[in-house]
């Protein structure tokens, strides 16, 4: 029989199981955890975060900016922490950072918000189901009154409504303040759904999600209605600069954003920009995010022109970036303090945190697409990206 990972149940986050967990680890593999044992705060913090925890997994953080963001809760300029372990990265960040800064900086707009769970429920046939349809419109204050007594910062928005075969699909649209919110309107839709189950007549079954919600997975459906915060990052750029700055004139740079778009239809991509991702992963972990939420947080609609005076204008909408600046991860020791670099942690800070996200992403889609233009992305990996 497999020998079982030591828990307690009083005193399971503490120094010493940790200890105990990792000397099991030795006992059954052979490998001492020197590092990973390294750490300098209270195990007993990681409550509700990690389970059987023995150490931490050391990701090297690195320093960009500043960016200048000209939002509406992020204004100035901001040093961003990027924890990666892929060389060049934090640099060419770095360097989209100088080009915006000295263009006078990002426009960032948070222009949606919704955080969705999205029960199924069944009836004998397809007429039924639309009838349900039709009560859900009638009877949304009341659903709503149910679904808040949970929450005192959820609040239900909206209700979409998906009718196939003999099933409606319904997808409840919250707003979640400054967390990120998926456990928080699972909570609040299962109780309005049991308030439905027991109120409507001749439901068969229902399940809490039919996965018309994609939880952590990327879905066309994100991209038009929004999942977490519907961010929009936008910049016009003097040619001249462009060119003194990255070694690429706009009319260049826009020339290539339109082949790009056709290789990126081509391949069915959810992304029309270069790399959005890793601006994006980088900060989710320095921050204490739920990195899986990059599946949805990654996708982004690029676009470009040449205004009349040649200069570069760029904007990227990030339609599920799903970020929180209380409660999760973001309370932990190290990403407090990354949160902290930018004045985004705690509550009423979730708007400036996304805002941020969106100039950094931004400013590494510029500094990508001038590198390979100009030649400079293998080199830059050749100089920077080799682990010596």
């Amino acid at each position: 029989m497999s020998a079982r990972i030591p828990r307690d149940k009083k005193l399971d986050h503490s120094f010493e199981m940790a200890q105990i967990r990792r000397d099991f680890v030795k006992e059954q593999t052979g490998v001492e955890l020197e590092h990973v044992g390294k750490f300098s705060f209270d195990p007993a913090n990681t409550a509700g975060n990690i389970e059987n925890f023995i150490g931490v997994a050391q990701v090297p953080i690195g320093l960009a900016g500043p960016v200048l963001v000209n939002g509406e809760h992020a204004q100035g300029e901001f040093y961003v922490p990027m924890a990666t372990s892929e060389g060049t990265l934090v640099a060419s960040y770095n360097r989209g950072m100088r080009l915006l800064r000295e263009a006078g900086g990002v426009t960032v707009s948070v222009v949606d918000d919704a955080m969705q769970r999205a029960p199924v429920f069944i009836f004998d046939d397809a007429r039924q189901a639309r009838e349900f349809g039709k009560w859900v419109d009638e009877n949304f204050n009341s659903i709503k009154e149910m679904a808040e007594k949970t929450t005192s910062s959820g609040k239900l928005r909206n209700i979409e409504k998906y009718p196939a075969a003999r099933m409606m699909y319904l997808r409840f649209n919250f707003t979640t303040g400054d967390a990120a919110g998926q456990n928080m309107v699972s909570k609040a839709t299962y109780f309005a759904c049991e308030w439905i189950k027991k109120t409507y007549p001749g439901i068969r079954k229902y399940m809490l999600s039919g996965a018309m919600d994609t939880d952590k997975k990327h879905s066309q459906l994100n991209t038009l209605h929004t999942r977490g915060k519907r961010v929009i990052a936008e910049a016009t750029i003097p040619s001249e600069l462009l060119q003194s700055l990255m070694g690429v004139s706009a009319q260049t740079l826009y020339k290539m954003r339109a082949i790009s778009q056709v290789g990126n239809f081509m391949a069915g991509s959810t992304n029309t920009g270069a790399h959005s991702a890793n601006g994006i992963t980088a900060l989710f972990m320095a921050t204490g995010q739920d990195v899986a939420n990059v599946a949805e947080s990654s996708a982004a609609v690029t676009f470009a022109d040449i205004n009349e005076n040649g200069d570069y204008y760029i904007a990227i909408t990030i339609p599920s970036l799903i970020v929180a600046t209380y409660g999760g991860g973001t309370g932990l020791a190290t990403q407090k303090e990354c949160l902290d670099i930018m004045d985004c942690h705690g509550k009423g800070k979730v708007y400036k945190l996304a805002e941020i996200i969106g100039a950094t992403v931004l400013a590494g889609e510029l500094s990508l697409g001038a590198a390979v233009l100009a030649g400079d992305w293998v080199s830059s990996h050749d100089a920077l990206g080799r682990n010596r």
